[in-house]
């Protein structure tokens, strides 16, 4: 059993019955406290969904973790700049009418949500990295474009299926 602390409750609540029965677990609250129930490795993903959920992602989004290769990442703006003016590093993130973000999420197929100074991120595991390193190089005061550049040349390959992986 696990337990989370969730700020925004009202979104978890809203979506119990289709979180239990997408993710096999049993979800109870009390207060802010959010307890999970299930097998370990059915908690663990149920974990990293509500954790999307508390930090902005909207429930079709969060959910996409479910899947195999779909993980949640945070990075944490303050970890990677010593600078004090955390909300102009914010700006260049977003961009003007978040033309940055947007951008940077079509060229790795992630999902970005900007809450405080931390940046979430959802999406494919090869590519989450590209999009942490793309991301650190804007925080540390690198041009848009250049960041831009990298991720392009830097895309992952496609994997040729040969019919060995299951069918879902």
């Amino acid at each position: 059993m696990k337990t989370i602390i969730s700020d925004k409750l009202p979104r978890i609540t809203k979506n119990r019955r289709r979180l239990e029965k997408k993710l096999d677990v049993r979800i109870t609250n009390r207060g802010k406290e959010v307890k999970i129930e299930g097998e370990p490795e059915d908690e663990y993903i149920a974990e990293k969904v509500i954790d999307a959920l508390n930090f902005g992602f909207e429930y079709s989004i969060a959910i996409q973790i479910k899947e195999e290769d779909f993980t949640f990442e945070i990075l944490n703006i303050k970890d990677y700049t010593k600078k004090h003016n955390l909300e102009t590093i914010r700006a260049r993130i977003i961009g003007t009418q978040r033309k940055a973000l947007n951008t940077i999420e079509q060229l790795t197929n992630c999902t970005l949500e900007l809450k405080d100074n931390q940046v979430g991120i959802i999406g494919p595991a090869e590519s989450i990295e590209n999009a942490q390193t793309a991301i650190t190089l804007i925080i540390q005061g690198a041009k848009q474009s250049n960041a831009y550049k990298f991720l392009e040349k830097n895309q992952p390959k496609q994997i040729i299926d040969l019919g060995l992986r299951e069918k879902k």
